[in-house]
């Protein structure tokens, strides 16, 4: 029987560095019925470990803390790895996860463009590989390993490597042929994302976020609207000023009170947009599709494109919350910003499913 049937089977290594991510993964190994059978009764958790390569953001600290929580109570064994605490960390973190690499038959990551991943991947055996959400990069990872293009986060810049990525780019090499389907080897993404380019040989598994709603819920739904923050800032690609005006216009717009911040946004722009939106700053201790379900919750929704105006639907299936997506201006974009930033996230608002699309809020 392939180990990818779900009953019982080898065992399985997870890697996960966010709280999405470990998400994903509880989602899957629902969707998989991952366990043993013992008579007629599964025993939950058994043959998965968790390994959370844990990164130094004390924000997402703290929701992979409470996501691991979680991943126990559903009686899986979950590892912590302090895997950039110092210099040395790395060496010791792989050092110690080699022997259960090499044991390991399945091996299930996050994200496929962590470099920290793609090294653990040259030193697996595993013949069955998984790939679960990581949000709209998991888009971009199908398409590039489609095209056979090396594998570079659609945010960054484009042009000529640079000197880390050349050093790398052995390692990157071998983990693109690794992921690629071939012989023995059996590749599945497991997503809620649209793929439309599939490479040969690559199993897709739809996310439609059973065990989120098994698990919580129905949520209490409240009159006003709520907003979802991003860290498009952050990364490079949107004008802080730009996106704090258009925050303003949206909440005003459709009277949001709440603003959900993403855990990479910082301190100093949260800070910014109390003072001058009015909003209710809320630093969520779960991923978002958690805490909607959970509620209480807007009975709308407020987003610019990113990964929630694909899995809020999903989480949220059967109450009547409305996800509104608004389109992000190009005037916004910093000169900074990838050539391909304004396609990529035009796509992600495009190809979402169940949402109201808003136009892009302009100055005055």
């Amino acid at each position: 029987m392939s180990p990818r049937a779900g009953t019982a089977g080898p065992h399985t290594l997870a890697f996960v560095e966010s709280p999405v991510q470990l998400l994903n993964v509880l989602e899957w190994a629902h969707a998989h019925a991952l366990g043993t059978e013992s008579g007629s009764a599964r025993a939950p958790g058994a043959g998965l470990t968790l390994v959370v390569l844990s990164p130094n953001d004390p924000m997402t600290r703290g929701q992979l803390r409470r996501m691991a929580e979680l991943a126990r109570d559903e009686g899986y064994e979950v590892r912590w790895e302090e895997a950039r605490g110092g210099t040395t960390a790395p060496f010791h973190t792989i050092a110690g996860l080699a022997p259960l690499l090499r044991r390991a038959e399945r091996v299930v990551m996050g994200d496929p463009f962590s470099r920290y991943v793609q090294l653990l991947l040259t030193i697996t055996r595993a013949q069955d590989l998984v790939v679960v959400d990581d949000g709209t990069a998991t888009m971009e990872f199908v398409s590039q390993l489609a095209r056979g293009e090396r594998l570079v986060r659609w945010h960054r810049k484009g042009g000529r490597p640079g000197p880390r990525d050349l050093l790398f780019a052995p390692v990157s090499s071998k983990a693109r042929h690794r992921l690629t389907p071939g012989g023995d080897r059996h590749v599945e993404v497991f997503s809620s994302m649209p793929i439309d380019e599939t490479p040969e040989g690559i199993t897709v598994t739809a996310n439609d976020f059973a065990w989120t709603r098994a698990r919580f819920g129905p949520p209490r739904i409240t009159k006003g609207a709520d907003m979802v923050g991003t860290s498009l800032v952050e990364t490079g690609v949107v004008d802080g000023d730009r996106y704090l005006e258009a925050v303003t216009r949206l909440a005003r717009a459709h009277g949001a009170t709440r603003y959900f911040a993403h855990r990479r946004e910082s301190t100093e722009k949260l800070h910014r947009l109390a003072q001058e939106t009015g909003l209710e700053i809320v630093r969520p201790d779960l991923p978002l599709e958690l805490i909607a379900r959970r509620g209480p919750i807007g009975s709308t929704i407020l987003s610019f494109p990113s990964t929630v105006v694909h899995t809020l639907p999903l989480a949220l299936a059967g109450t009547d919350v409305k996800v509104a997506v608004c389109d992000i201006d190009p005037t916004w974009l910093t000169e900074n910003a990838s050539p391909r930033a304004q396609g990529f996230l035009s796509g992600v608002t495009g190809t979402a499913r169940d949402v109201h699309r808003l136009s892009a809020v302009t100055s005055a």
